[in-house]
């Protein structure tokens, strides 16, 4: 079973937990105002250190991708590119969203028909978001949305939506339906352990050197009034 190390630093939470096939061995993290460039370093070596291993004895290490923060996921992804080119491991990159969407489905444990929403804050009513299945399949492409009351509004209609993440908060006074559910989860490299481990399974990694986290940067610039339809539900 491999051993990764994964790094979350995306949002304002600076994550790192290392995994032993699909178990928890250790974690560390930190909710709250982000110091991630002091933070992280600390977390890593805290864990490391309280497991007798170091960097050398880890099979990969993963990096939560984007989209997120600017800052903070320059932070992750240039310490896990150094951790691994110093050890000569290989880098997993892991979606930020999908992460989110796998602890959003073993919180709420959804039924079937379900959709998820994770959001991840960006600015104002603005938030990177993205639709799932209840079995973590995504359903239309990571944008960035400006949430009104429309959003959601003809989906809403004949799904319950559960929406979770630090995006999701600010949404719950213009998201108006009795099949819309808010949960309290937030991100977290937790989420990211399912995934690294079947990428490294199947020997999916990224190049350390080229690698770059996805910054998605077109943000809508007026209040949409457009109406989510889905091809496949």
């Amino acid at each position: 079973m491999p051993k990764i190390l994964s790094i979350e630093t995306g949002t304002s939470v600076c994550s790192v937990v290392l995994s032993q096939g699909k178990q928890i061995v250790a974690l560390r993290e930190s909710v709250g105002e982000p110091a991630h460039a002091v933070k992280l370093s600390v977390f890593i070596n805290e864990l490391l250190t309280q497991q007798n291993i170091n960097v050398a004895d880890l099979d990969a290490i993963a990096v939560s991708e984007g989209p997120g923060s600017y800052t903070g996921m320059r932070i992750g992804v240039s310490t896990a590119k150094g951790l691994c080119f110093g050890a000569g491991k290989p880098l997993i990159a892991v979606g930020s969203l999908l992460s989110l969407a796998k602890l959003g489905i073993e919180n709420a444990k959804p039924a079937a028909e379900t959709l998820l929403c994770p959001m991840i804050d960006a600015r104002r009513m603005e938030v990177y978001t993205a639709l799932f299945t209840a079995n973590a399949e995504m359903i239309n492409q990571v944008s960035a949305q400006i949430i009104d009351e429309n959003t959601y509004f003809e989906l809403l209609k004949t799904h319950k939506i559960i929406f979770f993440g630090d995006g999701a908060e600010k949404c719950k006074s213009v998201i108006n339906s009795p099949n819309a559910i808010f949960a309290a989860v937030k991100a977290s490299a937790k989420g990211m352990i399912d995934v690294a481990t079947e990428k490294f399974k199947n020997s999916d990694f990224v190049d350390i050197a080229y690698f770059e986290p996805f910054y998605l940067k077109d943000f809508v610039v007026t209040t949409s009034k457009k109406k989510i339809f889905l091809k496949r539900l």
